[in-house]
């Protein structure tokens, strides 16, 4: 897939997005007995029309957007006021708040029924913990912990799913403390405990390997790559090696990570093998702290019983908390300097880049692409529900302030007060949409 096809899957999907959320508000407006004057799905020129129970109906050419139209126009395309009680604009203002509801809350739906589908396929992470390795940091506090124990916070930030999680381990510094809040599965009691990192000097071989399972004939670790500074500089390993013992003892020993903290060695003993050949070689290590795994394990769960798919469904739930959580999370790292503040923001330029770049790996498979894509869907579903409450013209969060300071009020807002939220709606569209530009294009010079 090149990128103009990249461009027309975005195209489309945001497309898709964008009629759902429009057809929230006219099936929530029928529920309601409020009066639709036509739907469009899509816009631009008619591709085919036609008229169901009053309404006008039609598919478009331009797959961008789509749109509801609650009022009559005129000739001249410009609204005729009416007093009739079935007009949107002459409702209750709470059925009218509902209305401007119904197209973000249909964006939510649709991205937790998306994450349902997909759980059901490949199944969920949970918070659930796995029993954790006793020299590990969460390990020491068995037997207080036991497998199935929830996360639900992480440095008093709070945990919806496993993403949640993740988004905090990958923030913070794994040679400070980090204190976890964890609900017990036999009490369902929250309880805390802190994770003390233990650092440590270990020697490193300066090479990547593909797993330390040994999970192959020669019960070694097959290199991939290898640093240019291994062995002060003289490189020994070739990726393709396998990495069998080092002093002699095998790397598929259950006690051989252990055994590596405790080598103070200036020359370590490598045997290797090269092309069916095994060979020993002398090799300087380089010498690193390192810190003891947390010890945090999430369980998988496969829809295998309906107690599983209500645990499915409560979860694909917490997805718009956990994208709403980050979202925040991030804005609070970039104000202090964090991170970037254009990796916050993505345009159509970024999410096509995105797609782009799933579409592109080489190392995924079709179906590793398809989920990702999907996933990207769903997510792309939910910020949308989030934006569309943005107090901005043309989004149903600036329809959402006028009705709720009406409810406050007890009467409608001037023309002027409209006049100048709109204004400043508008101003903040537009900066929205230059710094999501400009965000863009700065993540594509500096990322590659």
């Amino acid at each position: 897939m090149n990128i103009a096809t990249s461009i027309i899957f975005v195209i489309i999907m945001l497309g898709v997005l964008a009629t759902l959320h429009e057809l929230g508000h006219y099936w929530v407006a029928k529920l309601l007995k409020i009066k639709v004057y036509e739907v469009s799905i899509f816009v631009g020129p008619k591709l085919l029309k036609w008229k169901h129970k009053g309404v006008d109906f039609s598919i478009r050419m331009i797959p961008v957007g789509a749109y509801v139209r609650f009022t009559e126009i005129d000739e001249e395309g410009n609204a005729v006021d009416s007093k009739d009680p079935d007009l949107l604009v002459n409702q209750p203002r709470i059925k009218r708040l509902i209305v401007a509801l119904a197209g973000p809350a249909m964006n939510l739906l649709l991205g937790m029924l998306i994450f349902v589908v997909m759980f059901w396929f490949t199944g969920f992470t949970s918070t659930d913990i796995a029993l954790p390795a006793a020299n590990s940091q969460l390990g020491v506090y068995l037997p207080q912990v036991q497998e199935g124990d929830s996360i639900k916070k992480v440095n008093g930030n709070s945990v919806y799913s496993a993403y949640d999680l993740f988004f905090e381990l990958d923030s913070a510094d794994p040679s400070q403390d980090m204190k976890l809040t964890l609900k017990s599965k036999e009490t369902g009691k929250n309880y805390e405990v802190e994770l003390n990192p233990v650092i440590r000097k270990r020697p490193m071989l300066l090479v990547t390997v593909e797993n330390k399972s040994a999970d192959n004939e020669y019960k070694g670790w097959k290199v991939y790559t290898v640093d240019a500074e291994q062995n002060n500089g003289k490189p020994v390993l070739k990726p393709g090696d396998y990495v069998t013992h080092i002093n002699g003892k095998s790397v598929d020993d259950e006690d051989f990570e252990e055994y590596l903290y405790n080598v103070t060695d200036e020359v370590l003993t490598v045997t290797y093998v090269r092309d069916g050949k095994t060979t020993d070689v002398e090799l300087t290590p380089k010498y690193v702290d390192t810190v003891n795994a947390r010890g945090i394990a999430l369980i998988p769960y496969e829809i295998d019983s309906p107690a599983n798919f209500f645990k499915a469904l409560a979860y694909a739930a917490k997805m718009p908390p956990t994208i709403w959580n980050i979202t925040v999370r991030g804005i609070k790292d970039a104000i202090a300097g964090k991170v970037k503040a254009y990796n916050l923001v993505s345009g159509p330029i970024g999410i096509t880049t995105m797609v782009n770049d799933v579409v592109a790996a080489e190392e995924d498979t079709v179906g590793e692409k398809v989920y990702v894509l999907i996933m990207l869907s769903a997510v792309i579903s939910i910020a949308l529900a989030f934006s569309n409450l943005l107090p901005i013209p043309g989004l149903d969060g600036i329809q959402i302030i006028f009705i709720v300071v009406e409810m406050v009020i007890g009467r409608k807002l001037s023309e002027k007060a409209e006049s100048v939220l709109t204004v400043v709606g508008f101003i903040m569209i537009v900066l929205l949409l230059i710094f999501a530009f400009i965000s863009d294009i700065l993540r594509i010079i500096l990322e590659h």
